[in-house]
């Protein structure tokens, strides 16, 4: 799979495991826009074919509704939820993890949103 990483998620552990498992990986950074705000992140996953990945869950639904309401599409966004408990909070190893296994059920990925917490 294609993966945009929100700056929340480039974490160079997240990316050597995403890549470990085969994932190609777009980094912010990589077609300058670190920094950039969530809309021009979802725009940069779109222009690169990629699933978004963020923790940002609250601003890329909304964005993810625009995009529907307006009769658009997207590649996917891929949601990770903090626990607020360091022993419960996916690491970058059960990230992977679960893309991996969301993979395999071959589930539609487009124009979808997916919570990765639920597929460790």
């Amino acid at each position: 799979m294609r993966l945009y990483l929100d700056d929340n998620l480039t974490d160079r552990r997240v990316v050597a495991q995403l890549h470990r498992v085969g994932q190609t990986v777009v980094l912010p950074a990589e077609v300058g826009h670190a920094g950039a705000s969530d809309a021009q992140h979802f725009v940069q996953a779109i222009r690169h074919t990629a699933a978004l990945l963020t923790r940002n869950y609250k601003d890329f639904i909304e964005l993810h509704d625009l995009i529907h309401t307006a009769g658009g599409h997207h590649p996917g966004l891929l949601l990770v939820y903090l626990e607020n408990d360091p022993t419960r909070d996916m690491t970058p190893r059960s990230l992977a993890v679960a893309i991996t296994r969301l993979e395999a059920a071959a589930v539609p990925v487009a124009d979808h949103v997916y919570v990765l917490n639920h597929w460790r």
